[in-house]
């Protein structure tokens, strides 16, 4: 080969680098960490629904297909206020979180069916429907206190059942705040307050009738330990105990023993001390 041709081979090997430029460029593809790929096939029947999502890392694809990136670690939807009617048709303010994420294996069906817009079209519908159906089963008393962990497992469960065969997967549901009209909030506390004062009121009644009845029955026992004492004191016995203690209080080292006479029962009389 000449000197000559090479000049005229440059221009056509330039044009072949750039154009395996631009080839490679369009067929790598780096998914992040917490993400994968939806292959999209211009010539191969569009999106890729029987083959597992492209996961993390560097990939090489046709220059004429397309990869969809979606971020499938778990991701937040806060609704916030949204109104809402109680039973009794008053309406409530509810805050909300939505804990979700795409199911891997679902991706390519979650991509051909919702598109990347999937919270807006799958998500955030059903939980403000089904929000708006569970909050209309209680009255404001009961979501402002005894219902509420109940409330919030009704929403989590009925929204899982709706979004899940929709390929996303709900992992909880949080109810952040309840808000009521200020009239109905202030009538509810003047009302836990009233019952919780006559729950305190029954509270010291049943203790007062428990300490009447524990000193009814101390009393009910030591009668009946005096009677069955009184019963079986004779006379006799009596005058033994008298005897007993007459003898050892003469032992005594502490005592001048003077008899002088004897007692009623025959005892005798004992003076003085040192």
């Amino acid at each position: 080969m000449s000197m000559n041709n090479l000049p005229k081979l440059g221009l056509p090997i330039t044009v072949l680098l750039f154009v395996a430029l631009i080839i490679l460029f369009r067929s790598a593809v780096n998914i992040g960490y917490g993400e994968a790929g939806v292959v999209w096939k211009r010539f191969g029947g569009g999106t890729v629904t029987d083959k597992p999502a492209l996961a993390e890392g560097f990939h090489i694809i046709a220059p004429w297909n397309k990869v969809y990136i979606y971020n499938i670690k778990q991701q937040e939807e806060f609704e916030s206020g949204m109104r809402v009617l109680s039973s009794n048709g008053l309406e409530i303010s509810l805050d909300v979180s939505v804990l979700y994420q795409p199911i891997i294996e679902d991706l390519g069906f979650l991509h051909r069916t919702k598109g990347e817009d999937y919270l807006n079209i799958v998500i955030v519908p059903e939980i403000r429907a089904v929000a708006r159906s569970v909050i209309g089963r209680y009255t404001p008393e009961q979501l402002y206190s005894t219902k509420r962990d109940a409330i919030q497992n009704e929403i989590f469960e009925e929204t899982k059942k709706k979004v899940e065969p929709q390929h996303v997967q709900i992992n909880s549901v949080l109810v952040r705040d309840v808000t009521l009209p200020p009239s109905i909030k202030e009538a509810i506390q003047r009302k836990l307050t009233q019952e919780q004062e006559a729950l305190e009121y029954e509270f010291r009644l049943e203790k007062a009738k428990q300490e009447a009845e524990k000193v009814r029955i101390e009393a009910e026992g030591k009668a009946l330990a005096n009677r069955i004492l009184n019963a079986s004191l004779t006379r006799n016995i009596l005058l033994e105990k008298g005897i007993e203690a007459t003898l050892q209080l003469s032992e005594s080292t502490n005592a001048k023993v003077i008899v002088i006479g004897s007692g009623e029962d025959g005892l005798p009389i004992i003076l003085g001390n040192q």
